[in-house]
């Protein structure tokens, strides 16, 4: 078998089904690099398809990707025109909480690669930037990264 075909069946793989993991689980609904832009547009305001097109996606990636979201309700659609019918695509609250998820990712593409940031994340409330950490549900407290420990489940 060639590289090229064990790579091809490996992209097929069902990762949920070979590996007891929610990072694998997740992986099956946003693992592809066009998804989490879609959702990252989709925080940033963008709801309608030529919003999310503005990023370069061709038409049928993006339709596909949209239908996939809106399946694992991650996104919801609503019609906003009836003649011809067009639609928006709003984040479900399922959707919201993949914002710490971005954030992480943009956190570490700011500091491990080069080039622009389009965009600022700010809190509301004192408009200063806002970093994404750990925090412990039972001590009510963030949490330093040397703080946490993982280890494989018994």
């Amino acid at each position: 078998m060639t590289q090229v075909a064990m790579l091809s069946d490996m992209q097929r793989a069902n990762l949920s089904a070979q590996i007891p993991c929610p990072i694998a689980r997740t992986l099956e609904i946003v693992g592809e690099w066009w998804t989490l832009l879609i959702v990252r547009d989709a925080l940033l305001g963008a709801r309608r398809f030529d919003e999310f097109k503005a990023t370069g996606i061709a038409d049928n990636i993006l339709t596909t990707r949209l239908k996939k979201l809106v399946a694992a309700g991650i996104l919801k659609k609503h019609p906003y025109q009836q003649h011809p019918v067009r639609f928006e695509y709003v984040l479900t609250p399922k959707g919201r909480a993949l914002a710490p998820v971005v954030m992480s990712l943009r956190a570490w593409g700011k500091q491990f690669t080069k080039g622009p940031d389009l965009s600022d994340v700010t809190h509301a409330a004192c408009g200063h930037d806002v970093t994404v950490g750990f925090y412990c549900a039972d001590c009510s407290r963030a949490v330093a990264g040397d703080e946490v420990h993982a280890a494989p489940a018994l």
